[in-house]
């Protein structure tokens, strides 16, 4: 009986807040390259975007005309939306860029946290003895 109150609370010279410590560090030094990896995804789209309108405009004002863009312009946003569409068929997350960012971040987040062995459950057990009115930051389907 002992053993699971001690792990159940959390006193103020507890040898378990050194691991919290360390463990929290690690993850946010996995934030932070989780984070720096999206942010490039959507700079690298931003860019494919700009580079897709550009080649539009140059196509529709100098080799061809609106008659011929026209359609082209129509399918090519049909498949933006079916895109948008399946993302949010396959995510139930809304087709935003805060939903696209929070989706990708959650899913570089677990993938670092498998390669670096974090152990996700050590840490929500330490979270609860030291926080057991808050909620482990970020959880979602990262730490579930």
């Amino acid at each position: 009986m002992e053993t699971l109150i001690y792990r159940s609370l959390a006193m103020p010279d507890d040898p378990r807040r050194e691991e919290l410590d360390r463990l929290e560090r690690e993850k946010a030094r996995i934030d932070k390259r989780a984070r720096a990896k999206v942010w490039t995804e959507l700079y690298c789209g931003l860019g494919l975007l700009v580079a897709q309108t550009a080649g539009f405009m140059r196509l529709t004002f100098w080799e061809l005309s609106w008659d011929v863009m026209e359609p082209i312009c129509f399918f090519v946003a049909s498949v933006h939306f079916a895109l948008a569409y399946c993302f949010f068929l396959r995510t139930s997350t809304e087709p935003s860029f805060e939903g696209y960012f929070r989706r990708r971040f959650q899913t570089k987040q677990r993938k670092m946290m498998d390669e670096h062995n974090f152990n996700v459950l050590r840490y929500r057990e330490l979270r609860r003895a030291f926080y057991p009115d808050e909620a482990a930051p970020d959880t979602g389907r990262a730490l579930a």
